[in-house]
């Protein structure tokens, strides 16, 4: 699910103008294109664009508002973004009644339970689904060629990112195997993965204890991310489902090997570990961060709580949770201790003095 959408605007806009420039010359066209990134960056409305695109671009203007603004906001200033938030949802749903992804975020937050916004993701997906494709399709007998290409992933993207989200919410309302079964079928119209649901269907897969499932997932994710050139090692959701079925199955020791190699792959990984932060889920998708890095660590922790907190525990973080706790810090030096204690702090999470 990591969209980053204003390169998407970007893209969407490119595109039209494309199309615009297919009326000039090539020296004009070239003059044109020069100055289409300061156009993007410092006058975006004067850019060739329909009432799609402008809805769209509303909607990257309150991904960044509510996505990676609001959650390090102090209170005072959380209620102005969270009204102007809403505000350029609204907007955009005038412009464009089929700008699926305002519709999905606008619903994050008028339903308040995890199951009412599971449930209203599964019951319109099907007509969201059947727009999208339709767009796809008339993209590739619009444009062709590479053109068509981009466009029609363009189209198709607002569906993939209601099913990724479908999969997340699932996996948070114990139903695992709906977040599999959707990943699948992602994972089948993108082989690529570019929503990353694999790596909810990671967690899901773990919490079912589907040890098998979850390392054919690891291997066509290996193959995913050797052809995007990424690293080699990894990701923090794999690692982390290891160490989770290792735990569930009395194998400390794999569990002990798992945690090993995943501080071998990510900055601070013990401390994060022990600290087990949770984050605001990104409502337009999941939030982007560079691979391999603290900040991808952080997230698949905050996405793994549904592992850790299984069972109970005296300090309420569940069975695994204060397992990996404990074997974190014992790995840590005491600056380091100290320094995990000041940041449970700062963010407030809870724990007994040592």
């Amino acid at each position: 699910m990591a969209y980053e959408p204003n390169r998407e605007d970007y893209q969407r806009l490119s595109l039209q103008f494309m199309r615009s420039a297919d009326r000039m010359g090539p020296l004009a066209a070239a003059r044109a294109f020069a100055g289409f990134g300061r156009r993007f960056s410092q006058d975006r409305d004067s850019l060739p664009q329909d009432d799609a695109d402008r809805a769209f671009g509303l909607v990257a203007r309150a991904t960044t508002v509510i996505d990676y603004e609001l959650p390090f906001s102090d209170d005072d200033k959380a209620l102005e973004l969270i009204k102007k938030g809403h505000e350029l949802l609204d907007e955009a749903l005038l412009l464009d009644e089929h700008c699926f992804d305002a519709l999905r975020m606008q619903q994050a937050s008028q339903i308040a339970s995890f199951d009412g916004y599971y449930d209203f993701l599964r019951t319109e997906g099907d007509d969201v689904r059947t727009w999208c494709l339709r767009q796809h399709e008339h993209a590739l007998k619009r444009e062709g060629g590479e053109r068509g290409r981009i466009a029609a992933n363009l189209a198709l993207r607002p569906f993939i990112r209601w099913r990724a989200m479908q999969a997340s919410k699932a996996v948070i309302c114990g139903r695992n195997k709906d977040a599999i079964d959707i990943a699948r079928e992602l994972m089948r119209i993108d082989p690529d993965d570019e929503a990353d649901v694999r790596y909810t269907a990671l967690i899901a897969l773990a919490k079912v204890e589907d040890e098998q499932g979850l390392e054919e997932l690891c291997r066509k994710g290996a193959q995913i991310e050797a052809r995007r050139g990424m690293p080699a090692t990894q990701d923090a959701w794999a690692q982390l489902a290891r160490i989770a079925l290792a735990y569930k199955s009395h194998d400390l020791v794999g569990a002990r090997d798992a945690i090993t190699r995943l501080a071998e792959t990510h900055p601070n990984a013990l401390s994060a570990l022990a600290i087990q932060r949770e984050l605001p889920d990104g409502v337009f998708s999941r939030l982007v961060t560079q691979p391999r890095s603290e900040d991808e660590l952080i997230l698949a922790i905050s996405e793994g709580t549904v592992l850790l907190q299984e069972g109970r525990d005296k300090e309420g973080r569940g069975a695994l949770g204060a397992w990996l706790r404990e074997e974190c810090l014992g790995r840590l030096g005491h600056d380091e201790r100290a320094h995990v204690f000041a940041d449970e702090v700062e963010w407030g999470v809870g724990r007994e003095a040592e």
